[in-house]
């Protein structure tokens, strides 16, 4: 049994490591735009170089569009497009709980587990690499910042 346990933690490993591949190499609502309506975030971690911009148009109390550029490492980028995905068309309050649950998540503190986190869920494994953590969450920082702002002005 803790052979086939072993395996299907490996099987699972690859899937995850597929997802955050896909979302670097092939990323999702990249690229921001020229338009006064969307709130921007810049954040760099000088230590190892992560660059994330993060672009959020709310209207009526809804996510409507996210927006991403940046560079850095496989982590940091991916983690972005995964956030694009996941927070668009949602609620604001609902987005960031999502979020918060999911920067608790990679801090390996207690989260909501009944989330639907999505490909997100392949970023859980960074909690046993600390120096790694900020690269999974600097675009969420980013983006509760701009919704924030958001909540604030309404």
């Amino acid at each position: 049994m803790p052979g086939y346990r072993r395996n299907n933690m490996n099987r699972l490993e690859n899937l995850y490591r597929q997802i955050i591949m896909d979302h670097y190499k092939n990323p999702r609502n990249k690229g921001l735009l020229d338009d006064a309506r969307y709130r921007k975030e810049h954040i760099k971690n000088p230590s190892c170089g992560d660059d994330v911009t993060i672009q959020t148009y709310c209207e009526d109390g809804v996510v409507k569009d996210i927006r991403h550029e940046g560079t850095g490492c496989s982590i940091c980028c991916s983690s972005a497009s995964v956030l694009s995905e996941l927070l668009k068309d949602r609620p604001i309050e609902e987005a960031l709980t999502i979020s918060d649950n999911y920067t608790k998540m990679i801090a390996n503190q207690p989260y909501d587990d009944t989330i639907e986190f999505e490909d997100a869920l392949a970023y859980q494994g960074v909690r046993n690499f600390p120096a790694r953590t900020k690269c999974a969450t600097i675009a969420w920082k980013a983006f509760e910042s701009t919704v924030k702002e958001v909540d604030d002005d309404e």
